[in-house]
């Protein structure tokens, strides 16, 4: 694991991975390569690890040193995991959180907390966040801010923004966002601005997107058996996942036990492992902070 980078809900991936001597597994966000490090301690197994980030797949050549000939590392985004991937896996795994590395990163400019440039691109390619908050018309700013960061002021915000124009660094939108909603917000045990950044960086990323096409490549890539296993960190995300697998699943195979199914029904895809998500207990909330939000759900693939 890379120094400064803790995975979350580890020990509860590792357990619904299952990772099996001989077996084939996919990283789909490798990031730190926290859960990668863990599944090749787990089982005498290789992985695949994908990463949209050129910098997550430099810094993780020396793991795959250390792992000669069972971790191979892929540039490219998980959105396209079945065609990166050749031949099927035993289980795929994505944290759909921000690296520590890119939060950390001043010049990423995915974070408040420290001055930089209005970034926010993982891959390093296509529009900034810059790029977007200096030509959005107000109504298209409004409705990223508050859809996607559920920020419930969005068009006060959006409209601070306007006038305050050109805005090129992090700071500087963080003070504008924390004026625009006064000194109570200040107060706030959350960052005026936070909702704003995550819907920034959500939107020029389109990591709801990335998300949807991602794990309908998963459900093509896993082999019977298989299992998906998916860490989201706010609810836009989780609930997508939690949609997916159920509308998938064999849970609502028959709308009743007396019921035969449908001759053009669908076929399930997946077995739902956990009806519910799976959240941090307290031991990993005391000791990693940025886990409070983190939900697990897995589906097990079924034979198609």
């Amino acid at each position: 694991m890379a120094e400064g980078h803790a995975p979350v809900l580890l020990a509860e991936v590792l357990a619904a991975l299952k990772p099996r001597d001989g077996g084939r597994y996919v990283d789909g966000t490798f990031g730190g390569g926290g859960y990668t490090r863990a599944i090749l301690d787990a089982a005498d197994c290789t992985v695949i690890a994908i990463d949209r980030d050129p910098d997550a797949i430099a810094r993780g050549q020396a793991l795959a040193a250390q792992y000669k000939g069972r971790l191979e590392l892929v540039h490219g985004n998980f959105s396209e995991l079945d065609t990166l991937v050749e031949g099927k896996a035993d289980g795929v795994v994505l944290d759909l959180g921000v690296s520590s590395f890119q939060f950390d990163q001043a010049e990423r400019g995915f974070s408040f907390r420290f001055d930089g440039p209005l970034d926010m691109r993982m891959s390093k390619s296509g529009p900034s966040a810059a790029d977007f908050v200096n030509t959005a018309e107000e109504k298209e700013l409004s409705r990223i801010i508050a859809t996607l960061g559920e920020e419930r002021f969005a068009r006060r915000i959006a409209r601070a923004i306007i006038a305050a124009r050109p805005i090129e660094r992090t700071a500087q939108l963080a003070e504008i966002v924390s004026k625009a909603l006064g000194p109570a917000a200040a107060r706030h045990p959350i960052h005026p601005a936070t909702r704003t950044f995550q819907a920034l960086r959500i939107h020029v990323n389109d990591e709801l997107g990335e998300l949807e096409r991602g794990l309908e490549a998963a459900q093509r890539t896993l082999a019977p058996g298989g299992r998906l296993v998916v860490v989201a960190f706010h609810s836009l995300e989780d609930r997508i996942v939690k949609r997916f697998l159920i509308e998938r699943s064999d849970r609502d195979a028959r709308p009743s036990r007396h019921a035969p199914i449908a001759a053009n029904a669908a076929r399930p895809a997946f077995r739902l492992i956990e009806t519910k998500a799976v959240k941090p207990g307290e031991a990993e909330l005391e000791t990693n902070p940025r886990s409070r939000s983190a939900r697990l759900r897995v589906g097990e693939r079924l034979a198609a």
